[in-house]
């Protein structure tokens, strides 16, 4: 079209009537001077460059929303929004947004690992570390914003369970079943340490609680939410400086350990390429975020209604289902990186996943709840933090020998479910919702 344009502008105005004579279309643009061709040519040129970007869009719409037969669930958003306008119906507004939020969470990851391609391994993981997290993150906001403080609590601490049992329990013992022929290995010493940062979150969980209810505090109901507060900005210190040792000093910690196989791998990687450019995977995450928070404040309003309507205790809502939800992204991707043979990226995702929520998920609700004025504080109750305390055993015994199976994957799954069936049966003292009632 450059071309075309510029042969017209070099051209003389003999020339231009000559071919007018020829060309029958030439002879219903044909105009009194040199002037208007070019003007006809420029507004063609914006015409074709907004039919391009529409198509683009529409292109990137339909690998985003249409590629998935999963995202028919996004639907369930909108009836969410409708049936709460409509209805007091709590528990259906609960469910459709607990669906609508699954393929968004999903998508989520999606573009962050699109995203990925265009940042390294290094970023790229923390990234999907990070909006892999979003979805608990936004709904603890806004449980928070509503004094739903012992909601934010389960919700982060389920996050945790969910992403160190389930998830990565899926990984190991779908990598193993896939590859049973050999034990698949990860870096020991990222596992090590990733490991004593999950020690290190339960340590600040665990004094608060003991301090609470051992009634030793200097202040009865202050010295522990004072220690709360300053173990929160010390283990958000703690997380900062790994995350700066990580960028620094593990520059391949989200590559596979088996680089003597680099060539097989090598080669399925080229074969990947991203399906969207850098920008529409911002575009998309931004979008993306903006959903996944209006949903949630629709979802964390009909928690506890759809408590009282379907009889299901809040711990079990907080604990197992919304982090299920939250972790969909993770779940997907810790899952197909092991099947691939690359468990060291599997391990990225899910503990890397749970180290966050805990080291800098939980603090920084502490700090926000805070600034809010709302008396968030770390102390999550002697059940809650004795459930993630033999949690992270059970996982930090399964990771120091730095190999993996399909059986030390069904026994995290089993786990797992020990901790939902705890939970079911689970009275919260400090929730109304969970308190039989007197017949």
């Amino acid at each position: 079209m450059l071309t075309k344009m510029g042969s017209l502008e070099g051209r003389s105005v003999l020339e231009l009537e000559d071919e007018s004579l020829s060309s029958p279309r030439m002879i219903s643009i044909k105009t009194s001077s040199l002037d208007a061709a070019p003007r006809r040519y420029f507004c063609d040129v914006e015409e074709i460059s907004c039919r391009c970007i529409l198509r683009r869009a529409f292109n990137s719409i339909r690998i985003v929303l249409l590629s998935d037969k999963l995202n028919i669930l996004v639907l369930c958003g909108p009836l969410a929004i409708l049936v709460d306008k409509l209805t007091s119906h709590h528990g259906w507004v609960f469910l459709l947004s607990l669906l609508g939020i699954i393929p968004l969470a999903e998508r989520l990851g999606w573009a962050t690992e699109q995203l990925a391609f265009f940042t390294g391994p290094t970023v790229g993981g923390l990234l999907n570390a990070t909006f892999g997290n979003a979805t608990e993150l936004i709904i603890s906001m806004y449980a928070l914003r509503s004094g739903m403080i012992r909601v934010v609590q389960q919700s982060l601490l389920g996050s945790i369970l969910s992403n160190m049992l389930l998830v990565l329990g899926c990984a190991f013992f779908g990598g193993g079943i896939v590859h049973s022929n050999k034990e698949q290995v990860f870096d020991k010493a990222n596992a090590v340490m990733n490991s004593g940062l999950l020690l290190m979150a339960v340590m600040g969980l665990l004094f608060p609680a003991v301090l609470h209810f051992t009634r030793t505090e200097l202040h009865f109901g202050k010295s522990e939410l004072a220690l709360s507060r300053f173990s929160s900005c010390v283990m958000l210190a703690a997380y900062g400086a790994y995350l700066f040792f990580q960028l620094t000093s593990q520059k391949n910690m989200y590559s596979p350990i088996n680089e003597g196989e680099s060539q097989d791998d090598s080669n399925s990687d080229d074969e990947e390429a991203p399906q969207i450019s850098k920008w529409e995977s911002i575009s998309w995450l931004s979008i993306l975020t903006i959903w996944i928070s209006v949903l949630s404040e629709y979802l964390v309003n009909a928690i506890e209604g759809a408590s009282v309507a379907m009889n299901i205790p809040v711990a079990f809502i907080s604990v197992i289902l919304l982090p299920i939800v939250g972790n969909a992204a993770e779940h997907a991707g810790a899952v197909m990186f092991a099947v691939k043979d690359k468990l060291d990226i599997s391990l990225g995702v899910a503990i890397g996943s749970s180290t966050q929520i805990s080291m800098f998920g939980i603090p920084f609700c502490v700090v926000v709840g805070w600034i809010m004025g709302r008396p968030m504080d770390l102390n999550f109750q002697l059940f809650e933090t004795a459930t993630l305390f033999m949690t992270v055993l059970v996982v930090a015994f399964m990771l120091q020998e730095g190999t993996s199976n399909y059986f030390k994957g069904l026994m995290l799954l089993l786990c797992y479910l020990i901790v939902a069936a705890s939970f079911f049966v689970h009275i919260d003292p400090k929730s109304i919702q969970d308190k039989p009632k007197k017949t």
